[in-house]
């Protein structure tokens, strides 16, 4: 009831708000925001207790495996934009398992295709052939531009990326590979070395022969500002960029170049890059600064790479893939994620050219194309396609950048909103005018309010001070206004703590 008094506070200054948000059903008379109606029910738990589920969790799990929040979530089932806890408490969920749950938690299209392909076939390797593998590879490459026709499939993004570094060795003859600070590729024998978060990474060996190039970061990076990014919002600095030029875009540019020319050889492997950097907390690069970089890298004989694990299947809006944001066609590409909606899965696309390169010795993976996975997958794409997930995606996410941005002009909590379709980032900060992170319990308050208030968000940027929004595709604007009530309510009850 303290939140809510500090919210009628508020209103009672600014009538506007009132109106506005109150008519829209953002904040309600008698408390915090309601959460919208759903068709579905909470069909019970009969599993473990909550406390004997932690117990195991503390006892029979790796201690690397954290959960969020102070009482962590324990989701016992979901259906489209919906979790709910063991107690039937409903959440919406805006973070989707990590930017996964593409079309939504067992969509019934989905939940069809993998129970009718487990009644006839479950699995026999990539040594026999199964309609399902060639069925979804063909679809797979019909919404892929110009030569980039043949699959590899693995089981993960972390695996996909091991593979095309492999590939862009074996295929190049170069050894050299670049990535970018901040961003995230895995966490495999070879992904984490091209992962630049050291909050990833143990001590042991890793990233042989893989140098991270400076991150083009129009926000919190040394150029940029308000003219810079492909988003329906922009950062607040002040930008010199003239029209139809960036000049943050030339400067991060010579950075890669000094990169190219000081520390690896005449010619290298590869360069891979994530259209927003997800992990990293949505970041955006520069307009026209990876097109410039994949020339860049061409001329020094290096294959491109775009990690797509995140960023692809639609979640943009204007495009299917998000390299094609960027005017830019790779030489391979990864995804995994959003390809099989939480089913675990992933895949190498590249040229014919390329993949002969692995012709020469054998290369096999037990479950990569496994039958249901591909059943799968396949009707994923077949539910974009029919629900129109990717114009969707456009829509909704640009109502909902705008709106963020009205809320960034009244809240010096958010340093920043950033993002394009579905892929948000809520960056919040301790300083409006120096960009110093919000972190420690200032931010955690925040996060377990919103969680309380029933809405689901992730966490990233190097600090964790960036909230993560990239929920399923199938988010209605009830939902978003709800969203945003929630995301008011908590952001008010923090300046009301400042002040």
């Amino acid at each position: 009831m303290a939140l809510m008094r500090n919210i009628t506070k508020y209103c009672n200054i600014n009538r506007t708000f009132v109106i506005e948000y109150k008519s829209r059903g953002y904040v309600t008379s008698s408390g915090p925001p309601e959460i919208p109606k759903c068709e579905f029910e909470f069909k019970g738990y009969g599993g473990k207790n909550y406390e004997e589920t932690k117990t195991i969790h503390g006892s029979k799990l790796s201690p690397s495996v954290r959960n969020y929040y102070s009482k962590p979530l324990l989701a016992t089932q979901g259906r489209m934009q919906w979790v709910w806890d063991q107690n039937g408490k409903r959440y919406l969920d805006l973070f989707a398992g990590i930017v996964t749950v593409s079309v939504g938690h067992c969509h019934p299209k989905v939940n069809e295709a993998a129970q009718k392909q487990m009644e006839s076939l479950w699995h026999t390797t990539a040594i026999y052939m199964t309609p399902p593998v060639y069925e979804f590879a063909e679809k797979l490459v019909d919404t892929m531009p110009e030569d980039l026709k043949v699959c590899i499939f693995t089981n993960s993004g972390s695996e996909a990326n091991d593979l095309a570094l492999m590939l862009s060795r074996v295929h190049t003859g170069a050894f050299d590979a670049i990535s970018l600070r901040n961003g995230y590729h895995g966490a495999g024998p070879y992904s984490v070395g091209l992962t630049a978060h050291g909050t990833w990474k143990h001590r042991y060996a890793n990233g042989f022969g893989i140098h991270h190039a400076m991150n083009a970061d129009p926000y919190r990076g040394i150029w940029g500002g308000s003219n810079c990014r492909d988003s329906p919002v922009q950062t607040d600095r002040t930008c010199s960029c003239a029209e139809g030029h960036c000049n943050a875009a030339d400067e991060y540019i010579g950075q890669l170049e000094e990169t190219l020319n000081y520390s690896v050889s005449p010619k290298i492997a590869a360069f891979f890059a994530e259209s927003i950097q997800g992990v990293g907390g949505c970041v955006q690069f520069p307009k026209g600064y990876l097109k410039r970089a994949f020339d860049l890298v061409r001329s020094r004989g290096g294959l491109c790479i775009s990690d797509e694990v995140q960023t692809g299947f639609g979640r943009l809006g204007s495009h299917m893939w998000g390299f094609e944001t960027h005017d830019i066609i790779p030489d391979i590409v990864t995804m995994a994620k959003g390809i099989g909606n939480g089913f675990p899965m992933g895949a190498v696309v590249t040229t014919p050219a390329i993949a002969q390169s692995l012709k020469g010795v054998l290369h096999f993976n037990t479950f990569g194309g496994n039958p249901v996975a591909c059943a799968v997958a396949s009707s994923v794409l077949d539910v974009m396609k029919e629900e129109q997930t990717q114009k969707h995606s456009a829509e909704i996410g640009t109502y909902f950048l705008q709106e963020l941005e009205k809320m960034r002009g009244e809240y010096d909590v958010i340093g920043d909103v950033r993002g394009k379709g579905l892929m948000i980032g809520i960056e919040l900060v301790s300083n409006e005018a120096t960009r110093d992170p919000l972190v420690g319990p200032e931010y955690a308050k925040l996060f377990e309010e919103i969680k309380d208030l029933g809405v689901l968000v992730g966490n990233g940027g190097f600090h964790g001070n960036v909230l993560r929004v990239t929920p399923p595709m199938c988010v209605t604007y009830n939902d978003i206004n709800f969203a945003l009530s929630v995301l008011r309510y908590a952001f008010q009850a923090h300046k009301d703590c400042q002040a």
